[in-house]
């Protein structure tokens, strides 16, 4: 297993190595026995998922302001969700999973990890969620490895705040699927709709990311 250590890691996530571990572990035992992890992914956990997604909310990225709130739609295993709130002990996440299972894992691993003051999950889709009438909206919406972006942005905008902003965790034709969503994103009033990397120089490959703003006039 790619197991780091403490030292490895970037400076800025020395404090949370530990709790990182842990989920670590509990991705590489639990998450691999319930499929949420395929088994081939397990020794590249650490470069290819939680740093992946740690790296989003790092130091110079400016992607998410301090104290935000985070909804992660069709969190699965956790990610990048249950990654932001270790990395960023100021944040408050939803992490928002239509299926049983998922959700039942995500709720043990909350707890287990001392996260469920400031980390919810809630079972449905996203749709259904931002219909609740106790749903008043995220600061920011993320996904990672769920559907191509066109069809993302229906299930994750109407979950923001106006203002709010999109940061979806994309593969290498994210700039493909940026242009196949144009029509969307304006029906839905995003604006500022591109393409970014994080963490250069940290993670190899580094993160490809799409951001764009939910318009106040929503």
């Amino acid at each position: 297993m790619n197991h780091i250590e403490p030292t490895d890691l970037p400076p800025w996530l020395a404090p949370v190595a530990d709790q990182l571990r842990a989920y670590a572990h509990v991705l590489e035992t639990d998450g691999v026995t319930m499929g949420l992890i395929g088994p081939r992914e397990a020794p590249r956990l650490w470069s290819r998922h939680l740093l992946n997604c740690a790296v989003v909310v790092g130091p110079g990225t400016d992607l998410v302001e301090d104290s935000t709130s985070v909804a992660d739609v069709g969190s699965g295993a956790g990610l990048p969700g249950l990654v932001w709130a270790i990395a960023r002990p100021d944040l408050t996440l939803t992490l928002v999973e239509p299926l049983l299972r998922r959700a039942t894992f995500l709720q043990t691993v909350v707890a287990g990890l001392g996260l469920d003051d400031r980390v919810a999950v809630r079972r449905g889709r996203a749709e259904d969620v931002c219909t609740d009438p106790t749903w008043s909206g995220v600061d920011v919406v993320t996904a990672r490895a769920v559907a191509p972006l066109d069809r993302l942005l229906g299930w994750t905008v109407p979950l923001l705040k106006p203002g709010g902003r999109l940061v979806m965790l994309k593969g290498s034709n994210a700039e493909d699927e940026v242009q196949a969503a144009r029509d969307v994103a304006t029906a839905l009033g995003v604006t500022g709709l591109r393409v970014m990397l994080c963490g250069v120089g940290e993670v190899d490959p580094a993160t490809t990311v799409v951001t764009g703003v939910r318009s106040t006039a929503q």
